[in-house]
């Protein structure tokens, strides 16, 4: 099994808060998955940061997968914007993370499954 990470589930483990995201987080690293990340996720975590919080976010990208943003991945994000953009409002980082996530065969983990209407794309 392969689980795409997106960056509210990433925000979600990093503060804490929520005992049923970190219940399955703890319970989805103990097994053999692989855990995937965009690097559209980290850019979005680490440029809300702060200072004290920089060893918390190197721990908690330890181990998961940067997983490659090549041409095909961004060929596919903007079908799906030409798509979604104007239906769903879809945004470039979503369709990225989206499109990476599919490419990757893996399904996403995301609090906001409206976020990402297209039916080909699996959830955790």
């Amino acid at each position: 099994m392969t689980v795409f990470i997106d960056s509210d589930i990433l925000i979600d483990v990093l503060r804490g808060q929520d005992e049923d995201i970190l219940s399955r987080w703890r319970a989805l690293a103990e097994t053999d998955a692989a855990m995937l990340f965009c690097p559209i996720s980290a850019a979005e975590i680490w440029a809300a940061t702060r200072a004290y919080e920089h060893v918390q976010i190197v721990q908690l990208f330890r181990p998961l997968l940067c997983a490659s943003i090549d041409h095909e991945t961004g060929k596919l994000a903007g079908e799906y914007l030409r798509k979604f953009a104007r239906s769903h409002g879809l945004k470039i980082a979503d369709a990225l993370i989206a499109a990476a996530a599919s490419r990757h065969g893996a399904a996403l983990w995301t609090r906001d499954r409206a976020r990402y209407p297209m039916q080909e794309l699996s959830f955790y």
